[in-house]
């Protein structure tokens, strides 16, 4: 029942960062600076979506015989292009956000990935491209288009709560900043 309803919740995050994007708005921004990630995404996402409009447009000319199977298929067809402009939108409307006087460092990824990093529990943050990650023990890889220009690591571990709810605690968090470069130079006198 906890995943039905981590489910739902999802979904309905995704339509609200619709709602977002078309207002223009951001979400969690208030009182710090936001960094993107989604511009290494834009073009694959509108690729995606294309071709879920072209099997929407194909599935429809199929089965156009077949009325309460077509009224099926263009919803599910219909609503998933929907998601996938929605998880744009996510990515778009949800940056990472540093808000020294908060303290924190808030590392996002759509709406799957929300995490609260402490500014004091980074011992270390570099610029550092990787294309290629594995998965590890304490190791948080937040990546867009495959890689991720940031990596933090941290004096203690923080709590990472997957998309269905597993917790996992993670010393080392590699994410994808637009403007890594920036970031790492705020976070340095940020963390002191």
């Amino acid at each position: 029942m906890r995943a039905v309803r981590r489910l739902l919740g999802h979904e309905v995050r995704v339509l609200v960062s619709l709602v977002l994007w078309a207002a223009r708005r951001t979400h969690g921004t208030r009182g710090g600076t936001a960094y993107g990630y989604a511009r290494g995404q834009g073009a694959m996402m509108a690729g995606f979506a294309f071709v879920c409009v072209v099997e929407t447009v194909a599935l429809s000319v199929l089965l156009r015989d077949l009325p309460t199977v077509h009224a099926v298929f263009l919803f599910l067809d219909v609503y998933g292009v929907v998601v996938v402009v929605g998880l744009h939108a996510s990515s778009v409307v949800r940056p990472h956000v540093l808000d020294p006087d908060r303290g924190t460092l808030r590392i996002r990824r759509y709406v799957h990935v929300d995490l609260c990093v402490p500014l004091d529990r980074i011992a270390s943050v570099r610029r550092e491209l990787r294309m290629t990650h594995e998965r590890a023990d304490g190791e948080l890889n937040v990546e867009v288009g495959s890689q991720t220009t940031v990596t933090l690591e941290l004096t203690e571990p923080v709590t990472h709560v997957s998309f269905l709810g597993r917790r996992r605690e993670v010393r080392v968090v590699r994410f994808h900043a637009d403007d890594a470069d920036g970031l790492v130079r705020a976070l340095g006198p940020a963390r002191v």
